[in-house]
């Protein structure tokens, strides 16, 4: 290797990289502290960048739909009055959800709960006679179970005896936790307003970055990087869309079928499988199991008729609904839907299972160009039924 400048500058480039990253992993403490310390810093941004994101795909439907009029869109008005009132719009129209959930669905919410404890009650006799017809023949098991009680009055006494015991920490803490609300508060309101900013101004946001990513890379770099936000772009506002709709879909239905059928707790079950939903795969039959448990403690027979229902919509939903809403838009295969789901799942609960299928999506579709690349450049086509080489095939046959 000839040592001219440019070769000497990658070799001390490479010299400090190295020293930065065994200085990185001998002082790993310190390290993980001051990322910790920016990261803590740059919370507020980062959250608003994702407000700004989850408003933006709603924000760029209203825009599109009010505004890209071929009566209006040339005006000046239009072009002024489109991106805030988009925006405002947005606002509304998620306060308005939010408001709707808390002065409609949680008090009755709230009912339903308060009676489900007293249903409890009621329910657990029937349990015990239900177990002492089963196991009749056995004294043994039918005296165990008779000798089962539960003391409500006792487990009252001991819920109120914590809550004095804990009176005194409760009052030490309360400084904390009006300092931990006022903190939360205010990082809110920072990334509320960057968010708004960021959904405002996005195009001129959008040709700064460009302009610096210009400046400080190449070319060909830049377009790499903008072809892969591009596409992280369109899947996770494409699996964030159809999902919503879906979820809202599935957990409507099963409020209308469950009200028609006079199924008990039709609205806890369906906001509870609206939410549920929300996580693919699993999610909908979480709501399965919960829903199933309140019917059964009100009324076993309807709470059979409530997981024939589930199955019923589960296939509609699944072979009718889904492929028209949602389709091929994260355009990954369904084993790795599944593998996407529990990785995410272990690693960051719920948020990890809607985060990982997006993410892995694009990794997939990377990696997929960038194998049929490979092929091209070799020349080679591999048939996706039997996995031959079709022009190694082809070749064979023509020299014989």
């Amino acid at each position: 290797m000839n040592l001219n400048k440019e070769n000497l500058q990658k070799i001390k480039g490479l010299i400090l990289f190295t020293i930065v990253v065994l200085v990185a992993l001998w002082k790993y403490s310190l390290v993980l502290g001051a990322l910790g310390f920016v990261l803590k810093i740059l919370f507020p941004f980062l959250l608003g960048g994702a407000i700004a994101f989850i408003l933006n795909v709603p924000m760029h439907f209203l825009e599109h739909k009010l505004f890209c009029n071929k009566r209006i869109e040339g005006t000046k008005w239009s072009k002024r009055l489109a991106r805030p009132l988009s925006l405002t719009l947005t606002i509304l129209l998620v306060l308005g959800v939010i408001m709707l959930v808390i002065f409609v669905v949680v008090p009755k919410l709230g009912s339903t709960i308060m009676s489900l404890g007293k249903n409890i009650q009621n329910f657990l006799p029937k349990v015990q006679y239900w177990v002492e017809e089963l196991f009749n023949n056995n004294q043994e098991i039918v005296t165990w179970i008779n000798d089962v009680t539960i003391d409500w009055q006792k487990v009252l006494d001991s819920i109120m005896a914590f809550f004095k015991n804990g009176a005194g920490s409760v009052l030490d803490s309360t400084f904390t936790v009006a300092k931990s609300i006022v903190s939360g508060m205010t990082t809110f309101i920072i990334a509320f307003v960057f968010a708004c900013y960021i959904l405002l101004q996005k195009e001129r946001l959008n040709i700064q970055i460009r302009k610096i990513m210009y400046a400080y890379l190449k070319k060909e770099y830049v377009e790499k990087i903008l072809d892969v936000c591009s596409l992280t772009y369109k899947t996770f506002s494409s699996f964030l869309t159809g999902q919503c709709v879906e979820a809202v879909i599935l957990g409507t239905m099963f409020f209308v079928v469950m009200t028609v059928l006079r199924l008990p707790y039709a609205l806890l079950v369906g906001v509870l499988i609206t939410f549920t939903a929300l996580i693919p795969i699993f999610g909908a039959f979480i709501g399965l199991f919960v829903g199933a448990f309140l019917i059964l403690i009100e009324a076993p027979v309807k709470a059979l008729i409530f997981v024939v229902m589930f199955f019923i919509l589960q296939q509609i939903e699944g072979n009718l609904i889904y492929p028209k809403v949602v389709g091929n838009s994260v355009g990954l295969p369904s084993i790795w839907v599944l593998a996407a789901v529990s990785i995410g799942g272990s690693l960051m609960g719920i948020v990890g299972m809607l985060i990982f299928i997006p993410v892995v999506s694009v990794v997939y579709t990377l990696f997929r160009n960038n194998v049929y690349g490979q092929l091209r450049r070799k020349g080679l086509r591999v048939d996706n039924t039997s996995g031959e080489l079709l022009q190694e095939q082809e070749k064979a046959g023509n020299k014989n």
